[in-house]
Order: structure tokens, then sequence, then C-alpha cells
């Protein structure tokens, strides 16, 4: 199945589904804003993808988590204290190993900033080596910028872009003057299947160290993405035509991409989170997230995120390392 995604204009107020109202559309979790004005002046805006099309009313739907699933098999009609207690087991077990992945991933996971003279963009990232390597999205770093690598201990360092693959919307960024990082590990397609529980980590709307848990909904997802002008968080103007909204929107000219073999997820995931990991109960990173579908004009999650396989990830890694060397 094919969806046709879009970058996100101004919100709307229309309920989806209403007569007359858009179709919902997919935004890919980009860049957030902080809360704090940009260097210059600017404001800070994220890059994000939305998606439509045949997924219509499968993006209405909401996310379920490994939680809910558990819940399923407590009230199995089986009423009997063992039952109950079996059920209570599973969530308290399953709820620890939640908290150890996460706390055994966070140091890997870093936020990535790319300050410019009108605008910023925020997004996420996972560390690749020791000294400070690190696989982003390439919408996350695509705008001219000083670029900055925020690390789990709350350091933040000066950084440069190492080379970018935007068919693939991956790119390397290295972190300057860092060491003894710890890199994260990758899985593989094999270890993937529909229902696993996953953990989705990043800086959602700039709140760094967020961890959001749900599964694996479907594999091998296809969409077609593209930037669309959007008003900026504290501007007027669309600026769709690649320029300034008249009133202090900042817009971006508008290049398509198609994504191929993508990982659905349910895990809450929303602007800010692009480049973040998508992590199984191993703490192996199966993905990275890019995008989200959205409902209407709206940008939050509604329970259908994507993420760029780990293959795809470690092969595209490799090229661009070898295109560098």
């Amino acid at each position: 199945m094919t969806d046709t995604m879009t970058r996100p204009r101004a919100c709307s107020s229309a309920v989806p589904g209403a007569p007359g109202s858009p179709p919902p559309e997919d935004v890919p979790p980009s860049p957030p804003p902080s809360g704090l004005p940009a260097p210059g002046g600017g404001d800070r805006r994220w890059p994000r993808r939305v998606a439509g099309g045949a997924l219509v009313l499968a993006l209405i739907a909401g996310g379920g988590t490994a939680g809910g699933v558990l819940a399923d098999h407590y009230l199995s009609g089986r009423d009997t204290p063992s039952a109950a207690a079996v059920g209570t087991t599973a969530a308290v077990t399953e709820d620890a190993d939640l908290a150890k992945v996460a706390a055994a991933v966070e140091p890997s996971i870093v936020t990535v900033t790319v300050d410019g003279a009108r605008s910023s963009v925020l997004g996420s990232g996972v560390i690749l080596t020791s000294t400070g390597l690190v696989v982003t999205n390439n919408h996350v770093i695509d705008a001219t910028g000083t670029v900055r690598v925020r690390l789990s201990d709350g350091r933040t360092v000066p950084a440069t872009v190492v080379a970018a693959d935007p068919t693939h919307d991956l790119a390397l960024v290295q972190a300057q003057g860092v060491s003894g990082l710890t890199p994260a590990t990758f899985g593989t397609g094999d270890s993937v299947a529909v229902g696993d529980t996953v953990l989705a980590f990043g800086a959602p709307l700039g709140l760094e160290g967020t961890v959001t848990s749900g599964i694996v909904s479907a594999t091998d997802r296809t969409v077609s993405a593209g930037d669309a002008g959007s008003g900026a968080a504290n501007g007027g103007g669309d600026g769709s035509s690649g320029g300034d909204g008249s009133s202090g929107g900042y817009g971006s000219s508008g290049s398509g991409e198609r994504l191929t073999g993508l990982l659905q997820t349910d895990a809450a995931i929303n602007e800010g989170n692009s480049g973040g990991a998508l992590v199984d109960l191993s703490g192996h990173v199966i993905g990275i997230n890019v995008a989200i579908a959205t409902a209407g004009g709206s940008t939050g999650n509604i329970g259908v995120g994507f993420a760029i396989p780990a293959d795809t990830v470690t092969a595209v890694v490799k090229q661009l390392q070898s295109q560098v060397r």
C-alpha cells in the first residue's frame, strides 16, 4: 500500500471525517520547538511529513501498547485468583524490562539542533561510535546553520555534517571533542515481527530524554513524502513557495521523497523524534524514527508512526562512511 505524504500547512479546526473536512495527513516526527527563540531572533521549526490517501481510515485509530495486550490476557474470562496473579506478574515483569531497556539505551540517544539565521530545527540522533559519530534523518540537518549535539549527560557540543543520503532520509553528524560515548547496538530485520513490543526514544516537542512504548504494528510500509511550506511557531505566514511568510512564517521549497520498507509502530512519536531510535526489548535499535500520521490540520501523534529499518540504516551508514574516507 502506498501513501502520499506532504508536510503539513496551517492547522485546521475541521473534525476528521466530517463532511468537507480534509483527509488525515501523515507527518514525520521531526524537529519540535524548544520553547526558546533561536539565535538571531528566529523561530524554532520542525521538518515533518504527512500521509494520507489509502491510509485515511487507519490514521484515526488509536495506538495500543504492550500494557494493552497484557490487559486483554488478564481479562480473558478466567476469573480465578491464579489467572489474575499470572496477568499481574506478567505486567510487572514487562514494566521492569522496559525500564531496564530504557536505562541501557538512553546514553546512546542525542538531540540534534541546527540553528540558522532565521530559524532553528531540532531533532534526535543515535550514537554510532564512542568518538561521537551520530546517525539522524537528513530532513533534520538539511537546513543551513550551526549544528550542535546535546548528549544524555547534558553536555552540548559543536558538530558537523559528515555525509547525507536524501533518498533514504539519513545523515551522519560528527560531534566534536568527545570520547567514551556509548554506541547503540543495531538489530536486524530477522528479529522484527508484528506485535513485538518496542520503545521510541527522542526529543518530542523538544522534551529531551523522552521514551514511549508500543508495538510494531506493521512492516514493509511504503510512503511518499515531501516538504511543503508551513507557518513558523509564532508566525502567521506559511511561506508556501519557499520564502518567509508575511507574518513571520518560514517555509521550505518542497522536494518529494519516497521511502520504502518502513516499520509501522503505535509507540507515541511526535515532532522532534525524527532521527531517534525505535528499540526492541533486547535493547537493539530496529529502526530510526522518520514520520508519523496525523489527522486533519493537527500535528500530534495518533498512533501511526514510521521508522527506517535497521538493515537499511546500517547499509546506508556503511556507504556514507566509505564516501568520506
